[in-house]
Formats: structure tokens, C-alpha cells, sequence
């Protein structure tokens, strides 16, 4: 009896794909797959540690894009949402795709497809989210700088986005939850960890880091915001619907707020 094996790869998207290659290629019984340093040795299975490998990562993004067009990034999403289990998950995802003559993609009956698809759209959703609430803050450095503490490693998906509508700013977005940022020099995003002694906050206490100026624009839009609210029709239900409370400590509109 052949016996079960959990994959150990570097926590990459990469990482994984190519994970699932050796699992495909080596016809492996395949018990987990586990970021390396987040390991739980199973009782009955053997572990490998996989060492990320571009080409054969590419394979199976191919393949699965060949499959269905729409399933890889409905995998990406879904490995972004970084939920336990999620790489298990998504290998057995990838398995029914491959194996069905159909595009398993849309079969909503079968419960992983649908955990797989609802995850995906979830991370979408807090894509957009912050797409829509990264306030900048222009640094003595002539960076425009932004926390977010999104639910999800959404940093990949909202780069480009914001490449290319700041092309002609340096900038950069950290992530403080998970300690990485995304930094754009006038040329290329580049993947970026900083040392932060302190957590910007869009709060009314000044920081050092910031220009005059900047806190000057955001007293300006703050008086626009209060401005251009009419008491009488404010539906706080609605509004915390569409700007939930856990952003709020990041946009400047709301710093008397929190």
C-alpha cells in the first residue's frame, strides 16, 4: 500500500503549483499541503518538501487555463484568502477539474467547487474594497505612502490597479497585517518590509513622517466630506454596509471618527 505524503512547499502561489505538478507527476498520494514553518506531521504520511521550480509551476497554470479559462483565477483568488486547509482544498479542485470532461469549474452542486468559488468571490470582493479605500500620504520622502490591514493578501491583486492610475508618483501600499508592502519607484512594483516603529493611522494626532502640506489637504477634504453631508438622509446602516468600521481607521474622512 502506497503511503500518503504531505507536500511541503514556501507558502508561494508558485510554491504550490508546483507542488501539485509533483503530486500529478509522481502519481503521489497526496495526505496535505503545508507552507513550510506551518507544518502538522500527520500520523500515517511521510513528508516532502517541495522547492518552487517556475517552469513546472507554469505547467499547471496552463493546463488548468486550458481547462477552464475562468478556474485560474478562481484559484488565485481563492489561495489569497489564505484559509486553513485552502491548499488541500484547491488540489482537490484542481483534480476534479482535470479529470472531468466538463468544466467542473461550474459545477455548483459539488461542495468544494462551491466553497472554492465563494472564497474567490470573497477575496474579489475585498479587492475593490481596497482599491477604493487606500488613502495615500505624501512622506517627507515624496512617497505617497498607505496602511491597509485587509482581510485577505489582496497586495497582488490591487497593484496593477494602482500602477497604473499613480504612474507618475512614487508609491507605496503595506500591508501591516501581514508585514509587506508593495512599493512603485516610477518603473516597476516591487515587493517591499519595512521596520515600522509606528503604524500611520489616518488619525488627528500629526505625524513627523508627513508633510505640512498633506495634513492641509486632508483638513480640506475633511471639511468637503462634512460639507456635502446632509444629516437628514444619512442611513448609517447603509453606510457602515458599504464602508464597514475596520477601514475606518485608515481614510482620512473618518479620522475624527475613530
Amino acid at each position: 500500500m502506497k503511503n500518503s505524503k504531505t507536500l511541503i512547499y514556501d507558502g508561494s502561489f508558485n510554491g504550490f503549483l508546483t507542488a501539485v505538478f509533483i503530486a500529478f507527476e509522481e502519481k503521489v498520494k497526496v495526505a496535505d499541503i503545508q507552507k513550510n514553518g506551518q507544518t502538522q506531521n500527520g500520523l500515517f504520511s511521510e513528508t516532502e518538501t517541495i522547492f518552487t521550480n517556475v517552469v513546472k509551476a507554469k505547467r499547471v497554470w496552463n493546463g488548468v487555463r486550458a481547462k477552464s479559462y475562468n478556474a485560474i483565477g478562481t484559484i488565485y483568488f481563492a489561495f489569497l484568502s489564505e484559509t486553513d486547509g485552502i491548499e488541500r482544498l484547491l488540489f482537490s479542485y484542481i483534480q476534479k477539474l482535470m479529470v472531468s470532461k466538463e468544466n467542473k469549474q461550474v459545477d455548483f452542486s459539488d461542495d468544494t467547487v462551491l466553497y472554492i468559488s465563494q472564497l474567490a468571490r470573497k477575496v474579489g470582493r475585498e479587492k475593490h474594497r481596497m482599491e477604493a479605500f487606500v488613502r495615500f500620504q505624501l512622506t517627507k520622502d515624496n512617497i505617497y505612502f498607505a496602511n491597509i490591514e485587509p482581510d485577505f493578501d489582496v497586495l497582488p491583486l490591487i497593484s496593477k490597479h494602482f500602477r497604473n492610475r499613480y504612474a507618475d508618483q512614487q508609491w507605496l501600499i503595506y500591508d501591516v497585517k501581514r508585514g509587506y508592502g508593495i512599493f512603485y519607484n516610477l518603473e516597476r512594483v516591487e515587493l517591499v518590509s519595512l521596520n515600522l516603529s509606528e503604524i500611520h493611522h489616518n488619525r488627528t494626532k500629526k505625524s513627523a513622517a508627513f508633510t505640512t502640506n498633506e495634513y492641509d489637504y486632508q483638513d480640506l477634504w475633511n471639511n468637503y466630506f462634512k460639507s456635502t453631508n446632509i444629516k437628514s438622509r444619512i442611513n448609517r446602516k447603509l453606510h457602515t454596509q458599504h464602508v464597514p468600521k475596520r477601514y475606518w481607521k485608515y481614510l482620512s474622512e473618518k479620522k475624527e471618527a475613530v
